[in-house]
């Protein structure tokens, strides 16, 4: 089984916090582990001219006591905190300007969260009961007119595991990623204008009343579901016809719900009598039941829906949200469902979920609270890391565009930017079958970043050095096999350049793009013609997906 879970602990330790819950995971212990300190990088690549300032705030897993860390990695707990709620200390963290990189130190056995803001300080307050953090939904919350977003964290002995949340709200893009013992993974990133078409597509769907704009014109973020019905952007009824029409469903029929992937044996039944929902196992016997849960409670996976830390109640719970959230449940019939080209099809839908996964470039997302059912949530884990890193995004274009090459603002970076030139005299490794380039997305340098097909455009993102066997991109990241595997699909990458045999590569006299370590060729997986498709390791076919020349 997984171990993945919903991160109960910080929000049970949180007692005043305003913003959601934090859903990073925690690992059950293992005998690999990370250093006392683990560095964690923040690079931006947003092309935006403001002050970055960053909070590593949350939760001391040795003692349970709320606090924040500094850029050396120290955990302080917070100072007492008043009714009404008193302002708390000013921890910012000095950020990168663009196109530059700030590091920082986070402790072993902390879990929370890693915000950053442009162009404001976040502002934070206390009571005698624990932190109220920012929440733009919130009616007078003083970080309305804030541009900032987070991602999520724990660090204990089993690792760190890292996530970009859109659970409440999708604001600033950023990419995740972590290094170590497995490799270099990464998540989080969009495709070309992935920003721009989720505020467009939550409009053209007729939700304006989920984006909020600054009176200078700047969108500030799209509010998830939830977080719209709070402030009146979105009907708090909007989803129940759909609740309705798929809860009644299974009085005629029986919804199968098999709640761990590893044990497909382990299944549960269940058949709606009136507004309940009943289930029970292979041996008849009923394990839980479940009133028709609301809007809100599809929302918030919560109420109705809710998740108790347990083996039966709390997995069947987490899939029938999910399956509600991604309009399945009703339609099909054995849960949950894992493919997504089932999902969101529902009239109502999760119209935010659905352009938010639309415009990740691998498709994953935390679009809501129980979103990794299935494996569908933009978290990377590495069990002993030697770094993690986040990268803020660029508001527009990607996909293959240019990196920005504004220069870096006064506040210097602790280390040099990783952003190539603005030109290159590399080539281009070109596609034989389709035409298309080999491209890093966005332009996003950080180890571990897939690399995709994209249609050419000379930019540099597409520009390769061939270079004692390696083939380096622009700022001598290499192109490498994920985890110097050998096996049939195994992902192509950049990652720092390691002299490791994972980099080598051979373009043969046939067009075969040949890495001699595994004796097997880059291919275009699963003959996938579309923009974005991801490449992979496989054996030397001569197939043309598998045909490639320089350009």
């Amino acid at each position: 089984m997984r171990s993945k879970k919903k991160m109960l602990s910080i929000a049970a330790a949180f007692a005043v916090v305003l913003a959601g819950g934090t859903y990073a995971a925690i690992g059950q212990a293992s005998a690999a582990t990370g250093p006392n300190l683990l560095p964690v990088s923040v690079a931006n690549q947003t092309g935006r001219g403001e002050a970055v300032y960053l909070y590593v705030i949350g939760t001391n897993l040795s003692t349970g006591k709320l606090g924040y860390v500094n850029a050396g990695g120290t955990f302080t707990n917070w100072p007492a905190g008043a009714n009404p709620p008193s302002a708390a200390p000013d921890v910012a963290i000095g950020g990168p300007g663009n196109g530059g990189r700030t590091t920082l130190q986070v402790p072993k056995n902390v879990s929370g969260r890693l915000y950053f803001s442009l162009g404001q300080k976040l502002k934070f307050f206390l009571t005698p009961d624990g932190l109220v953090q920012p929440a733009p939904w919130a009616g007078g919350d003083a970080n309305r007119d804030i541009l900032f977003d987070w991602s999520e964290f724990t660090y204990n002995d089993a690792g760190i595991w890292l996530n970009s949340s859109q659970v409440d709200m999708f604001a600033v893009p950023h990419t995740v990623s972590t290094t170590g013992s497995e490799g270099t993974h990464s998540t989080g990133t969009l495709v070309a204008n992935g920003r721009t078409n989720v505020i467009n597509g939550m409009k053209s769907a007729g939700l304006t009343g989920s984006v909020y704009t600054r009176s200078d014109g700047t969108v500030l973020r799209v509010l998830a579901p939830g977080k719209a019905a709070d402030t009146g952007g979105l009907s708090t009824t909007y989803l129940d016809p759909y609740i309705t029409s798929a809860w009644n469903a299974y009085a005629n029929k029986t919804l199968t719900v098999v709640p761990f992937g590893d044990q497909p044996n382990l299944k549960y039944f269940g058949r709606t009598s009136g507004a309940v929902m009943k289930f029970t196992n292979a041996a008849g016997q009923q394990v839980a039941s479940f009133n028709k849960p609301s809007s809100a409670n599809v929302w918030g996976c919560d109420g109705a829906l809710g998740a108790p830390n347990d083996q039966v109640v709390g997995p069947i719970a987490r899939t029938l949200c999910a399956a509600l959230n991604r309009g399945t449940l009703g339609t099909i019939d054995t849960q949950p469902s894992t493919n997504a080209g089932d999902f969101y099809k529902s009239n109502p839908t999760n119209q935010y979920a659905k352009l938010v996964h639309q415009n990740m470039a691998d498709g994953k997302a935390y679009a809501f609270a129980f979103d990794d059912v299935g494996n569908f949530e933009s978290l990377v884990h590495d069990g002993a890391p030697t770094s993690a890193a986040i990268t803020l995004n660029p508001f527009t274009g990607g996909g293959g565009g240019s990196a920005p090459t504004t220069q870096p603002t006064t506040q210097a970076p602790t280390q040099q930017p990783t952003q190539p030139p603005a030109t290159s005299t590399g080539t281009s490794l070109i596609s034989n079958w389709n035409g298309k380039c080999i491209d890093v997305p966005a332009g996003n340098y950080a180890d571990g970043v897939q690399v995709q097909m994209w249609p050419c455009n000379n930019q540099v993102p597409q520009k390769w050095t061939a270079t004692g066997g390696t083939l380096k991109t622009q700022n001598n990241k290499c192109l490498d096999v994920a985890g110097a595997g050998t096996a049939n699909g195994t992902p192509i990458q950049i990652a720092n350049c390691s002299g490791n045999a994972a980099q080598q590569w051979v373009l043969s006299g046939a067009g075969d793009l040949v890495n001699p370590q595994a004796n097997k060729c880059i291919d275009i997986k699963d003959w996938n013609t579309a923009d974005h498709a991801k490449l992979q390791l496989w054996d030397c076919a001569g197939t043309a997906n598998q045909k490639w020349h320089k350009g």
